[in-house]
């Protein structure tokens, strides 16, 4: 009798826990004019990103952003969770650090490291 082999198959599931987290937040310092371009908003220095679940909590983000610094939201939606600011790098940082203190501190979130290119 032959040998009879059995190749793993490895399959890969992602799914969205709704758990109370930021998964991602980022600024762009300094983005091309070809991004700006592609996600149709004003050149203001800076992009800052965000991804939140539960998703409706980036109308919550967003707000604490415009309150917190001077930024202008540009893409919010609460089906995905994501959020995207602009504005000059200093109060695109300030936004998303008031983002990450109000929903680690008063909310009890799971916020991400801010990171930066």
């Amino acid at each position: 009798m032959g040998v009879v082999s059995k190749k793993a198959i490895q399959r890969v599931i992602q799914e969205s826990v709704p758990g109370k987290q930021v998964t991602i937040a980022h600024v762009i310092a300094s983005p091309t004019q070809d991004i700006y371009e592609r996600l149709g908003v004003d050149d203001k220095g800076a992009i800052g990103i965000l991804t939140i679940t539960p998703y409706e909590t980036a109308i919550i983000a967003a707000d604490i952003a415009t309150k917190a610094a001077d930024v202008e939201i540009g893409f919010l939606d609460r089906f995905t969770g994501s959020l995207t600011i602009t504005g000059d790098v200093q109060s695109v940082e300030t936004a998303l650090n008031a983002i990450n203190d109000t929903l680690k501190n008063l909310l009890n979130f799971t916020t991400a490291p801010i990171t930066r290119t």
